[in-house]
């Protein structure tokens, strides 16, 4: 797929995402959440919310599945602080590696924004918390597929290996997908909120892969 291909469909993902968020707001939406908050697309929502019921193991194991994608990650961040160090400049760091750090900070501000403008709450009150948290799109999801995907075209680029390439290639998407699954099944995430997420990080994985590819 040329770069201009993942431009466009990460454009397109990205106008998606929007428009989904748009119909969050206005399609059935109904006092369905803890402490009478608001949902979109309610009647999916409570009906997939029901069938799955809440499982907080499962919900720990995605926190543990996690940390282990952020370890995968900062594999390369280490290796770009490795060749500033050695090279002593940032400007001389690969530049795939400096767009995986850009990538990130998108993630961050992403995060960040979400947690400001809340589009849904959970469906249940977390543990130890009083109030109704901010619920979409699902960070953890965002997080997951964004760094797994990420982890593993950077991987093509650094392990020559092919071997061993395509062995740490599905343990990355294992991991994804456990996550992304096990996070639906938990039942601390509308269902709407691991679709938004899907997308949206589908979007910025095709401007990253747009980004590193060579022409």
């Amino acid at each position: 797929m040329k770069k201009k291909n993942n431009f466009i469909i990460s454009a397109v993902l990205f106008l998606a995402f929007i428009a989904f968020i748009a119909l969050l707001k206005t399609v059935d939406v109904a006092a369905i959440g803890p402490a009478g908050t608001e949902v979109g697309l309610s009647r999916l929502n409570q009906a997939v919310s029901d069938f799955l019921g809440t499982d907080m193991s499962m919900y720990k194991i995605t926190e543990i599945l996690g940390y282990a994608l952020i370890a995968m990650g900062a594999v390369f961040a280490l290796a770009g602080l490795m060749q500033v160090i050695r090279r002593r400049s940032l400007l001389k760091v690969d530049k795939r590696i400096i767009a995986l750090g850009e990538l990130y900070v998108i993630l961050l501000g992403l995060y960040a924004i979400f947690e400001k403008v809340i589009i849904n709450y959970r469906p249940v009150i977390m543990p130890g918390e009083t109030l109704p948290e901010a619920s979409f799109p699902s960070s953890h999801t965002m997080l997951a597929v964004v760094i797994g995907g990420s982890v593993m075209m950077m991987l093509r680029y650094y392990v020559a290996n092919i071997n061993i390439r395509r062995i740490l290639q599905v343990i990355c998407l294992a991991t994804v997908i456990a996550t992304v699954i096990l996070r639906l099944i938990s039942g601390v995430h509308w269902f709407t909120d691991i679709i938004g997420s899907l997308i949206i990080s589908c979007a910025l994985l095709n401007l990253f892969a747009g980004t590193i590819k060579n022409e």
